[in-house]
């Protein structure tokens, strides 16, 4: 049927205007919005995101089975055991990674992860660097339907146990499986949290609208995943190393006449710490770290920059 043929009320939507049908972020191109400058004169910014998750082993997977979760009868514990891989042994492979090529990294945490690993706390918390929160669990999802105050009181559980783990205000979310309701940016501002990384429609941040002010999107890429190429989509591990390379030469060719870039990172100790896969990730972050014009900062020092180029005057 042509639409000269529809009644006219098919085709009124109080929302239809140039750009998107919501008000989560104003539309713009990428290539209309003015150039980032990075500090220095260089092109491209290196962010590695490290996600630390804890899966339970009794997984209810409600509203949905968590990306990456059991997935044999209870007690899975051959999936169990290999994501406790990860924080047992694969993130100190990573973690050695990341000082041998001098890469200041972002940690993406489960609240209930923080809780059990105090030792594993501890070592984060001497380091230093940055951490976001990554939900309570991967088995508690955000999703559409949830209920408010059940959604908020998670929030809150996650982010005081951060604290109290890390001493750090958490500036960041990562939603588990990059998942979200209708009111969890809403909630996110209200709790004081400046950014979230579940959005991966852009390159670089942009404001992100609530009804408790903004957030900023940190958009942490999905095809550049570790999960996403090697378990997903069944690649090899030198694919993957060339996939983050080819990024990397693109980006920084773009840079050049478009401002500066992000080249983001998410990588999970369980899958590339292990010792068949820990090589390529370190022959990936040799290549990256260099070649002129890059350079490495946690999410949250990324942001500050760019907000303080969009700021006026």
């Amino acid at each position: 049927m042509s639409s000269s043929q529809l009644d006219k009320s098919h085709l009124e939507y109080p929302q239809r205007r140039h750009g998107m049908d919501h008000n989560w972020y104003d539309w713009q191109m990428l290539s209309q919005r003015n150039p980032v400058h990075w500090p220095d004169g260089k092109k491209l910014a290196l962010w590695v995101n490290v996600s630390l998750q804890f899966f339970p082993l009794n997984q209810q997977g409600k509203p949905f089975p968590p990306p990456g979760g059991m997935t044999m009868p209870y007690p899975d514990l051959r999936h169990f055991s290999l994501r406790d891989y990860g924080n047992r042994v694969g993130i100190y492979r990573i973690l050695k990674a990341l000082d041998q090529h001098q890469i200041r990294a972002t940690f993406a945490i489960n609240g209930e992860l923080a809780e059990r690993s105090p030792y594993l706390m501890e070592v984060l918390r001497s380091r230093g660097d940055e951490i976001i929160a990554h939900g309570w669990n991967m088995d508690r999802p955000h999703y559409g339907g949830q209920p408010l105050e059940a959604e908020r009181e998670q929030i809150r559980a996650t982010l005081a146990t951060l604290q109290k783990y890390t001493g750090q205000t958490v500036r960041g979310w990562l939603s588990p499986g990059k998942v979200h309701s209708e009111n969890t940016p809403n909630l996110l501002a209200d709790e004081g949290v400046e950014y979230l990384c579940d959005w991966v429609n852009d390159d670089m941040p942009y404001p992100f609208h609530t009804d408790n002010g903004n957030l900023w999107a940190m958009p942490l890429s999905t095809e550049l995943e570790d999960q996403f190429i090697l378990r997903n989509n069944q690649h090899s591990e030198a694919s993957y190393q060339e996939q983050i390379e080819d990024a990397c030469r693109f980006l920084l060719t773009e840079a050049e006449h478009s401002g500066g870039r992000i080249l983001a990172l998410n990588i999970h100790p369980w899958m590339l710490g292990q010792p068949h896969r820990i090589a390529y990730l370190e022959r990936a972050l040799g290549f990256i770290t260099a070649q002129p014009g890059v350079f490495s900062a946690p999410a949250g020092e990324l942001l500050s920059h760019c907000k303080s180029m969009a700021a006026p005057g």
